[in-house]
């Protein structure tokens, strides 16, 4: 009997023909293969393909799509803690989760054949809770989350542009968006630890690191550590920005790999830290992201670690 292989696929990224193209010549004498294919929707990003991939039974089930659609496949299979890998073939304008796995991005092809022949890996999911219109929401990350400069890039990037110039986009907004962060004070409780008041106007709550373009913001998170990874951001004024810019890059980037360093270094502007799970309480509601994505206005948050939830190649 072949493998049986399922592909949710978002129709609004690219046709099928090329996907299934590049899906036969990845399982070359596989021929045999069992492959069914799943859209998502407008309405669906994600969770629903994926339950009815399960539900025909499947050994693989390649995602191909943007964060938002493999952020809802992996919500999907950590909720009901499925035993099948996870692959994926990057089709958006992000592709963070992609990135930090190393899964080569704009080659289809190239991707194909690592989901048919890679090795799976235990991989951590991110759950964030919060309280909207008198119910709990609870919402599955794989990148990251958090509110201030990511999030309000985010929310000030033209979609058109992001359309053209992909990534890039969000290059053009950030002026904006720093114009719009203004530091706040908040409290933050780490596991069993007394709450404690934090100052900044951006914090991430990090399963991965690395973000568009490459650059590594949290250079400590390791998505198969079972922890999460913090960083509070507080940089104003031009001074502040470069120095801030500075200890990313070099001190905490090149520097590290030059020495092997395995310590981050913390300035008066970049604090990191590291927890199971974080309880954030904002003084006003501000924009929130999910995976690189607008989730809208957030006042009160409360994020966990689920270790090992899922299989990815």
């Amino acid at each position: 009997m072949g493998k049986r292989i399922a592909i949710v696929w978002n129709p609004s990224k690219t046709d099928k023909d090329p996907l299934e193209a590049a899906l036969a010549d990845a399982l070359g004498d596989e021929s045999t293969a069992d492959v069914r294919w799943f859209e998502t929707t407008e309405q669906d990003p994600g969770q629903g393909p994926a339950q009815a991939a399960l539900g025909a039974g499947t050994d693989l089930l390649i995602v191909a799509g943007g964060d938002g659609t493999v952020r809802a496949v992996a919500e999907h299979l950590a909720e009901v803690s499925a035993e099948v890998d996870l692959a994926i073939v990057p089709l958006g304008t992000g592709n963070l989760f992609a990135r930090n796995l190393d899964v080569p991005i704009d080659d289809v092809p190239a991707a194909f054949e690592r989901a048919i022949d890679g090795e799976a890996r235990p991989v951590d999911v991110g759950w964030v809770e919060r309280e909207s219109g008198g119910r709990t929401e609870r919402h599955a990350f794989v990148v990251m989350v958090g509110f201030g400069l990511d999030a309000q890039m985010i929310a000030e990037t033209d979609e058109d542009l992001k359309d053209k110039a992909g990534w890039l986009a969000y290059v053009e907004s950030l002026g904006r968006a720093v114009s719009a962060s203004d530091v706040v004070r908040f409290t933050v409780t780490t596991d069993d630890r007394p709450a404690q008041t934090a100052e900044g106007h951006t914090f991430l709550i990090a399963n991965c690191g690395t973000l568009q373009g490459g650059l590594t913001l949290v250079p400590d998170a390791d998505p198969s550590d079972g922890e999460l990874d913090l960083l509070v951001l507080s940089a104003e004024g031009l001074a502040q920005w470069l120095a801030t810019m500075k200890s990313m890059v070099w001190d905490n980037g090149l520097k590290r790999l030059i020495r092997n360093h395995d310590e981050v270094a913390d300035t008066d502007t970049l604090k990191h830290g590291r927890a199971s799970r974080v309880a954030v309480a904002l003084p006003e509601a501000l924009p929130f992201e999910i995976d690189g994505e607008e989730a809208g206005e957030i006042r009160e948050f409360t994020v966990t670690i689920q270790p090992s939830a899922i299989r990815v190649r």
